[in-house]
């Protein structure tokens, strides 16, 4: 199991309340099967909580209840696994092209008995025609210039994308500005998560669309 600190602790408690268990066994596949199967690195293990599974899961809070959620480029379920976790009333599409990962995204829905969760293989571009979305997320897939093209097609023009990034979010916005209008973005802005919960809080670029 991985050990939790105490402030980690606290935020786990607020974020998942009754599905904390789901939660702690979802950090226990990625700690375990993830890593084998390459899905993150072993330097990653003593910090699942605080960098990955608590910094998606805040995101939770920037979506409103019953919405439909497509995670792009899902990987280990970060952040789609999370926002199903802390979520039961949303029900996410999550996207990811390798065989290998869907085997082990399946698995963990399936080991969690997640009910409101679907994995479908393919590129987010291949998929746009089986995705029904109000809202896109996604967490380390690419420069937002490319991100833009990949996520806002998904919404069927109107509903918005909520991208994680780092300190270069303002950055990727002023280089991604022109793709986000062509693509019919009509405001992005940042936003962040988990201010009052985590260390360090998540950053999240918000676009806005029809």
């Amino acid at each position: 199991m991985v050990e939790t600190s105490p402030a980690e602790r606290v935020a786990a408690e607020r974020i998942f309340g009754s599905r904390l268990d789901l939660a702690e066994r979802y950090v226990g596949h990625l700690a375990t099967s993830g890593m084998e199967r390459g899905l993150l690195g072993p330097r990653e293990v003593p910090r699942l909580w605080s960098r990955h599974v608590l910094n998606c899961a805040v995101v939770a809070d920037l979506i409103d209840e019953n919405l439909r959620v497509a995670d792009v480029g899902s990987g280990a379920g970060l952040p789609g696994l999370c926002l199903a976790i802390a979520r039961p009333d949303l029900h996410l599409t999550l996207i990811e092209p390798l065989e290998r990962r869907v085997n082990w995204l399946n698995e963990v829905v399936e080991d969690l008995g997640l009910d409101n969760v679907t994995v479908l293989r393919g590129r987010a571009e291949q998929v746009v025609k089986d995705v029904d979305a109000d809202v896109v997320t996604a967490r380390a897939v690419s420069a937002l210039s490319t991100l833009a093209g990949l996520t806002i097609p998904l919404l069927k023009g109107k509903g918005e994308v909520l991208a994680i990034k780092g300190r270069s979010a303002e950055e990727e916005i002023a280089k991604a500005a022109k793709a986000i209008r062509k693509l019919g973005g009509r405001e992005t802005s940042i936003v962040t998560a988990g201010e009052d919960l985590l260390e360090e809080h998540t950053t999240v670029v918000r676009i806005l669309v029809g």
